[in-house]
């Protein structure tokens, strides 16, 4: 994956203005990774990188948009981040403390570690899972700055208020500044005590890229791409961690579904009607060696990314939709929730349930899950309980489910999907 250019050339859309929000919304990931290495401060890192879409914003659709534009939105914020160090008053005593001249600034560190991986952007994720942060603020932070959400996706996704998540951002970066968090890959005990948190959002990131919460388009490449490579990269990096493999196995066997998720005009396709001949054998390949060596150096029972990993692979394995083993599947979701009780994994189960045994017994959890605060905004929740209804042929309850469903989602793909299904309950 190129480090500097879109998946496709935004280039080609005749408003200058939307190619610099799309490359920006790509790119800005990176671009804050690497100002944050020199300026060392991810709030100020986020600001040069809105100098630089600022400045894009004024000269590309003057001057036509460069060659290569996430290039020059690296080097436009790189170079105003060494200007900032310049001009501070205290530039000597910052030199010192970070152990560089400026000749250096903009040259990438060579690794002092053997053990260490030079990628700003792992360094971004370790930084902003610092335990310093509340659990929450570290994956708010992290999804901001790394998967590119704005506020109001996180708030989305995490079914809260938008105002909620914008404090827990500005206290985030406030408090690592203030702390003077180091930015950096940590090692021994301090790089144990982040993985959790640091799985939690390179999964959160690729889930995002692989059913985006909002907007016009239904995946967002990039962010499954980024996710997917750190991913590897944490296996290559903690090879006896069984939850890193299981996070890596997990994200291959999603990636490999990426080509079939979509039809010609970018409409989402259900699993059901995939065309399993478009999934990436490579990638299943690939998950299934990452979930064989978290068993390898599993000491215990599996962990959640383990269980969520064998439930893709047993989808991988079954050549059709039919021959899919829905009753295993349903087995390690009653193992997921045991480990990482959820009210979105239980509905997950009860969709399981239904194809194991039938919509009536899974109709029944899901009414129980009804009630659950978390739940009372999210889309699912109506859409699988419109399909359970359809199933049963109670067809006015379904369209019912379905046109609610459709009220709650953000995505404009999901909800014309949404809206075609209460079409067909109609016909």
């Amino acid at each position: 994956m190129s480090s500097s250019q879109p998946s496709a050339d935004p280039r080609a859309t005749a408003d200058p203005r939307s190619t610099v929000e799309t490359v920006f919304r790509i790119e800005s990931p990176r671009v804050i990774a690497a100002v944050a290495r020199v300026v060392r401060d991810v709030g100020i890192a986020e600001e040069l990188a809105q100098d630089a879409l600022v400045a894009a914003l004024e000269q590309w659709p003057r001057d036509g948009v460069p060659d290569n534009p996430g290039a020059w939105l690296m080097a436009t914020a790189r170079h105003r981040a060494v200007d900032l160090i310049r001009r501070k008053e205290n530039y000597a005593r910052k030199l010192a403390e970070i152990g560089r001249d400026l000749s250096t600034v903009t040259e990438p560190e060579e690794p002092a570690d053997p053990d260490d991986i030079d990628d700003d952007l792992l360094r971004l994720v370790f930084t902003a899972c610092h335990p310093v942060l509340s659990a929450e603020a570290r994956i708010a932070l992290t999804l901001r700055l790394l998967g590119g959400l704005t506020t109001a996706e996180i708030a989305r996704a995490f079914l809260v208020p938008e105002s909620t998540v914008a404090q827990r951002i500005v206290r985030a970066k406030r408090t690592l500044a203030t702390k003077n968090v180091a930015f950096e890959v940590p090692y021994g005990p301090d790089r144990e005590a982040r993985l959790g948190s640091v799985l939690d959002v390179i999964y959160l990131i690729f889930n995002e890229g692989y059913a985006a919460t909002a907007g016009d388009d239904w995946l967002r490449p990039s962010l499954c791409e980024d996710a997917l490579r750190l991913a590897r990269q944490l296996a290559g990096l903690m090879p006896k961690e069984p939850e890193v493999h299981g996070l890596a196995s997990l994200l291959e066997f999603q990636a490999s579904r990426m080509a079939a998720r979509t039809g010609p005009d970018g409409e989402p396709v259900l699993l059901q009607d995939q065309s399993r001949s478009r999934w990436n054998r490579l990638l299943i390949a690939r998950g299934i060696t990452a979930l064989d060596r978290a068993d390898a150096v599993s000491t215990g029972l599996p962990g959640p990314y383990a269980l969520q990993a064998a439930i893709a692979a047993c989808h991988a394995h079954a050549f059709t939709y039919e021959e899919t083993d829905w009753r295993a599947i349903a087995t390690l979701y009653g193992l997921l929730a045991a480990r990482a009780p959820s009210p979105v994994v239980e509905l997950n189960r009860a969709v399981a349930v239904s194809m194991a045994d039938g919509p009536a017994p899974a109709l029944e959890l899901v009414d129980a899950l009804a009630t659950e605060p978390a739940l009372r905004d999210y889309h699912l929740l109506p859409s699988v309980r419109g399909d359970l209804l359809a199933r049963l042929g109670r067809t006015a309850e379904a369209r019912e489910e379905f046109v609610r469903a459709a009220g709650l989602a953000r995505n404009e793909r999901e909800r014309k999907l949404l809206l075609a299904r209460a079409r067909e309950c109609d016909a």
